[in-house]
């Protein structure tokens, strides 16, 4: 084994076969709006 990695796997890698996928947001940050909101409600 050489200490250096084999890249002819990466090289000769065919990104046509890869399919299209949308990604999603699982956990967004709340907008400053809605921090402001929260904020306030807490506090009445």
């Amino acid at each position: 084994m050489s200490d250096k990695p084999n890249l002819e796997e990466v090289t000769s890698f065919d990104k046509s076969k890869l399919k299209k996928t949308e990604t999603q947001e699982k956990n967004p940050l709340p907008s400053k709006e809605t921090i402001e909101q929260e904020k306030q409600a807490g506090s009445s």
